[in-house]
C-alpha cells in the first residue's frame, strides 16, 4: 500500500489545469497588488509562474477590476480565477471578460436568485466555480443554530450550497471549507469528504504570518493530505505570495505528493560537535544555489558524524570541520578543503554535478 492513497473525486478544470480525478494536487496563490494595475498584477503573476505557481486568484474589486481580467489573462502563462465579495454582478462581468474560474462565497453574495445568476452565465461560458465556506461568511441562521462558527455549522453551509447547486444542474465546481482554527479546518475537511466527491480546494484561511502561518498551515494541510483529501492548495500567509508557494510545494515535496523542481536541502541541528557558523553557511549554501532547478539533494552538515551519515543519501554534502571542511558526492569525500574556501568550492561541486547530469 502507498503512503498516501488519494480519494477520487469529480474532475474539473481551471483553464487547462485539471482538478479532481487523480490529477497531481496543483498549487495556487493570489496576487496582493491591485488588479486594476495591469503592469503590477503581470509582473507578480509571471513572479509566482516561475516559483511553480499553477493557478492565480486576483480580487475583483469593481468593473475595472473585472476588464483587467480580460487583458490580464491574454498575457498570463497560467489560469486566472477571479475573487469575488458580495456583488454578483461582478461576478458575472468576470466571466464575460474570460476569467478561467469563479471564486465565490455564497454567504455573502445575497439570496440565491442571485447565486443562481451567476451560475447561469458560468454553465453559458463553461467556467468552473470555487465555492467558498469559511469561519468568517457563515450565514446568520446556522451562527444562531450552532452558537456561533463550529465544524458542523461549517459542513452544513457546504452541504447546502451544494445540493442547492445541484438542483438546479450544476456541478461545474470545486468546494473550500476553511477556518483559521487547525483543528476546525481538518474536522470540517474530513466530514465533508465523507459526504461528497467533488474536489476540494484546502487551505487554512488568515493562518497568519511568516513562523506561525506556516506552521499551522502545514499541520492543516499535511494531515488532509496524508488522509487523501485536496484536489488543489492555497497556502495563506502574511507574506509575500511567492512563499506560499514555496511553502506548498514543500509540503507536498515532504508527503512524496509532488517533486520539487529544485534542490532539496538537508541539513543538521546545531550541537556541541560543531566548530562552524552552520546557521551561517546554510543560508549561504542555499542563496548561491538558488538559481539551480534540479530536482536533486544536497546536505549541509556541522562535522562528518552527520556528513558521512545521515546525509549518505544526498547527491552532494558539505561538512564543516576546525579549519576545513570536507565535500562529499554520493555518500563519498571527494575533497578537504579549507574553511575560507569552502563555500566556493563546493557551490562549484554542485554546479559541475549539475552540468554533468543535465
Amino acid at each position: 500500500m502507498s503512503f498516501i492513497e488519494r480519494k477520487k473525486t469529480k474532475k474539473i478544470y481551471v483553464g487547462n489545469v485539471g482538478i479532481g480525478g487523480f490529477e497531481p494536487i496543483s498549487v495556487q496563490s493570489m496576487t496582493n497588488t491591485d488588479t486594476r494595475n495591469l503592469d503590477a498584477t503581470l509582473a507578480q503573476i509571471n513572479s509566482l509562474y516561475a516559483r511553480g505557481c499553477e493557478i492565480v486568484r486576483c480580487a475583483v474589486v469593481d468593473e475595472q477590476a473585472c476588464k483587467a481580467i480580460s487583458i490580464l489573462k491574454q498575457k498570463s502563462p497560467i489560469p486566472i480565477i477571479a475573487d469575488i465579495h458580495f456583488d454578483y454582478k461582478l461576478a458575472i462581468l468576470s466571466i464575460e471578460n474570460n476569467a478561467d474560474c469563479i471564486r465565490i462565497n455564497p454567504g455573502n453574495i445575497g439570496s440565491f436568485d442571485k447565486v443562481k445568476s451567476i451560475i447561469k452565465v458560468a454553465q453559458q461560458h463553461n467556467i468552473p466555480l470555487r465555492i467558498g465556506v469559511n469561519s468568517g461568511s457563515l450565514e446568520k441562521n446556522l451562527l444562531a443554530k450552532y452558537g456561533g462558527v463550529c465544524v458542523d455549522a461549517l459542513v452544513e453551509s457546504a452541504y447546502n450550497w451544494v445540493m442547492r447547486l445541484e438542483d438546479i444542474g450544476f456541478r461545474n465546481f470545486k468546494l473550500s471549507i476553511k477556518s483559521s482554527n487547525v483543528k476546525e479546518t481538518i474536522l470540517a475537511y474530513e466530514k465533508i469528504s465523507s459526504m461528497l466527491e467533488y474536489p476540494l480546494h484546502i487551505g487554512l484561511t488568515e493562518a497568519g504570518g511568516d513562523f506561525e502561518g506556516i506552521i499551522k498551515s502545514t499541520c492543516a494541510i499535511g494531515v488532509l493530505l496524508r488522509e487523501g483529501i485536496g484536489d488543489t492548495i492555497r497556502v495563506s500567509l502574511t507574506d509575500a505570495p511567492e512563499k506560499e508557494v514555496d511553502v506548498a510545494f514543500e509540503i507536498l515535496n515532504a508527503l512524496g505528493l509532488r517533486k520539487k523542481q529544485s534542490i532539496e536541502f538537508i541539513s543538521c541541528p546545531t550541537c556541541g560537535r560543531i566548530e562552524i557558523d552552520l546557521i551561517e553557511l546554510t543560508k549561504q549554501v542555499k542563496e548561491r544555489l538558488s538559481h539551480i532547478k534540479k530536482p536533486i539533494k544536497v546536505a549541509i552538515m556541522g562535522c562528518v558524524v552527520n556528513a558521512l551519515g545521515e546525509a549518505r543519501e544526498a547527491d552532494l554534502a558539505i561538512a564543516g570541520g576546525r579549519h576545513f571542511g570536507l565535500i562529499i558526492e554520493k555518500g563519498k569525500i571527494v575533497k578537504k578543503v579549507r574553511e575560507d574556501e569552502l563555500l566556493d568550492s563546493f557551490v562549484k561541486q554542485v554546479e559541475e554535478y549539475v552540468e554533468k547530469q543535465s
